[in-house]
């Protein structure tokens, strides 16, 4: 349900509809697949000169097959607007275009320099996007005494009227506590490979320049150094807290650091939002089959972003005012 609600919303965002029954399957089957390979360990990435192991290990056919794949879907949606972009087709109204407008835009009026490709077009984020929306619904199921703090305040600033608008958005302080402390123990566990420029010491080890440097950011943010109790879910840390995750604090970076921070922070953390603040207003939750809290698997499962190894399933009992 939460993968489908958030590649529903980035969908319709970026290409200005609602994805039909067979995209949205054939849309989700791609990025499934994308995670899967990017996520997996590669002998390539070891030894990334080696030609023979590209081949032998077959990363690269099968990054070729998904990039056919993706570009077929892709080709077409962008063919799409550009059709509707032909003279007497549409207006030249700008005010209501999507991201796929506005790139091809930038594309036509060169205004970046360089031309954009059909590939570089869009990358969903609508995969990490459900994945917190199902950490952060796992931990309130853990914690009922925060799953109950967090539904106070989201009705209470609803005021009974069923609807969470941008101004209730931005008084929900203790929600957004919740989505900061499950972006701390639940974010992908590599930050992107990066190169190193120069030859550095870091902790007595000598990196050369060159070298394939990436960043464990998931032990960032649990390290006891930085963390009290770094393993409990406890939103109250934040607290009159300086440390964001919008990469000025390097104890946590579940989105990146500087000029490669990921591009979609702002409306990955807001969907979060919304989608969170709904669930918490429209539905009381509980567990199946008297399950116990403590009882919850939280297990998680390796991949280029953080995923629950088996689902939550849990009970909505719908909440009226």
């Amino acid at each position: 349900m939460l993968v489908s609600l958030s590649t529903a919303i980035t969908y319709r965002t970026a290409f200005g509809k609602f994805p039909s029954q067979q995209d949205q399957g054939a849309f989700l089957a791609a990025l499934q697949q994308i995670l899967v390979v990017l996520g997996g360990f590669s002998p390539c990435d070891v030894f990334p000169s080696s030609k023979l192991l590209r081949v032998v290990s077959g990363t690269q056919a099968k990054l070729k097959k998904l990039h056919r794949e993706t570009d077929v879907i892709m080709e077409a949606i962008i063919n799409d607007h550009k059709a509707k972009r032909l003279p007497g087709n549409c207006c030249d109204d700008r005010r209501n275009q999507d991201l796929v407008d506005v790139l091809l835009n930038f594309s036509q009026d060169h205004a970046l320099g360089f031309p954009i490709t059909n590939t570089e077009i869009f990358l969903a984020g609508s995969e990490t996007t459900s994945g917190t929306l199902n950490w952060a619904m796992s931990e309130l199921m853990r914690n009922p005494r925060a799953m109950k703090k967090a539904q106070i305040e989201v009705r209470t600033l609803s005021d009974g009227k069923g609807i969470i608008d941008q101004a209730t958005l931005d008084e929900l302080q203790y929600m957004k506590l919740v989505v900061k402390e499950t972006l701390r123990l639940h974010h992908p566990p590599l930050a992107g490979p990066r190169e190193a420029r120069e030859t550095m010491v870091i902790g007595g080890y000598q990196i050369p320049a060159k070298s394939r440097v990436v960043i464990n950011s998931w032990a960032l943010g649990r390290d006891p150094r930085y963390w009290t109790e770094p393993d409990k879910f406890y939103p109250e840390r934040f607290l009159d807290s300086p440390i964001d995750y919008k990469g000025s604090n390097f104890e946590l970076i579940p989105f990146g650091a500087g000029r490669r921070i990921c591009p979609g922070l702002q409306f990955g953390v807001t969907l979060v939002n919304l989608a969170l603040a709904n669930l918490l207003y429209h539905f009381d939750w509980k567990l199946p089959d008297d399950m116990k809290p403590r009882d919850m698997d939280m297990t998680e499962e390796f991949s280029l972003a953080s995923k629950k190894k088996n689902n939550l399933f849990v009970v909505p009992v719908p909440y009226y005012p």
